[in-house]
């Protein structure tokens, strides 16, 4: 065991199958265009086979296609000869993954799978295969070498299979026009739910809770205002709108010209070109226009433009609520 050298084997392992992966790009070809305008037209479900590593691999694909807007599920070629072959209805398409394209328990199965739908695609590595002679459209792509050193364990095969299902998922995203929307109807859970539901005014200090003086305010009252409701800044309105915003960094510039907190109306040393954002925004946008602009603190707007909805988001407020 001392002999070994793990990370060799490791960075061995790496460089074979990013050559396959590299490799790849230039097997992508007019037919892989025919297989995306199919799959559009489609009226059901796009349903992928495999068997073994091939089906994992399909497994991960038609997860990735149904979270993209492709609706999509994973049927086991045995499970389909005993019984699953009546999931499948006339309006559905089947991909088809196999390596060498002569998987047997697939082959058995192709003249009822003819009979289920006509529309039958098919991954393979050799277009001459039982498989892909079955396709309507076949795509074709090889890896020149296994990471394998015995050329027994699918490896850098599966990985240009699982590499070219991401390809197939986020052609088919992009021709759909799916957005964040989208995406979050079918991801409500989790982290990745919450940054893309948690709207701005799900966390925004709003309303009477925010910190707010008129223009015309002297800057020691403001002040009361900044103390009072805890959050190191203000913003500052005139008939309702809000025409700036006053920082911790705004009354450090104060202080160092000896501004007299007295007699200074707001006005003069607020801040007027600030950052802001509609309240029905994403939460994670804000988090993204804080990040890009480098402040901490972002001004909360009505999304009706009425004035009847202002208020301040923070990064702290973000932070706290697992957003960033």
């Amino acid at each position: 065991m001392k002999d070994k050298n793990f990370i060799n084997s490791a960075l061995k392992v790496i460089e074979i199958e990013s050559k396959a992966v590299k490799s790849l790009s230039n097997q992508i070809e007019s037919d892989f265009d025919d297989l995306c305008t199919k799959i559009l037209d489609t009226k059901g479900k796009l349903i992928l086979m495999g068997i073994g590593k091939s089906g994992h691999i399909a497994q991960k694909i038609s997860a990735t296609l149904s979270s993209t807007g492709t609706s999509s599920f994973f049927i086991h070629p045995t499970e389909a000869a005993h019984g699953d072959l009546g999931m499948i209805s006339k309006k559905d398409a089947i991909l088809i993954l196999s390596n060498s394209g002569e998987t047997k328990e697939i082959i058995e199965i192709l003249p009822a799978l003819k009979r289920s739908t006509p529309n039958i695609f098919t991954l393979t590595n050799n277009n001459q295969s039982t498989i892909a002679k079955a396709g309507k459209i076949n795509l074709v792509i090889n890896a020149d070498e296994e990471a394998c050193p015995l050329d027994l364990a699918p490896t850098s095969s599966t990985t240009i299979a699982l590499v070219f299902g991401d390809a197939l998922a986020i052609a088919l995203l992009e021709a759909r026009g799916f957005g964040k929307d989208d995406f979050a109807k079918s991801h409500p859970a989790g982290q990745l739910g919450k940054k893309l539901t948690t709207l701005v005014q799900d966390l925004a200090v709003m309303h009477e809770k925010a910190p707010v003086v008129d223009q015309a305010t002297f800057l020691k009252d403001a002040l009361m205002e900044v103390t009072e409701k805890k959050l190191g800044v203000t913003l500052v309105t005139h008939n309702k709108k809000i025409t700036g915003i006053f920082t911790d960094g705004d009354l450090r510039r104060c202080l160092n010209n000896e501004v007299d907190l007295n007699k200074t109306p707001i006005k003069d040393v607020m801040t007027a070109n600030f950052k802001s954002i509609k309240s029905n925004a994403l939460a994670i946008d804000a988090a993204d226009m804080m990040e890009k602009n480098k402040i901490f603190s972002l001004v909360v707007n009505s999304s009706t433009n009425k004035g009847d909805s202002i208020g301040l988001i923070t990064m702290h407020q973000l932070l706290e609520a697992g957003i960033i």
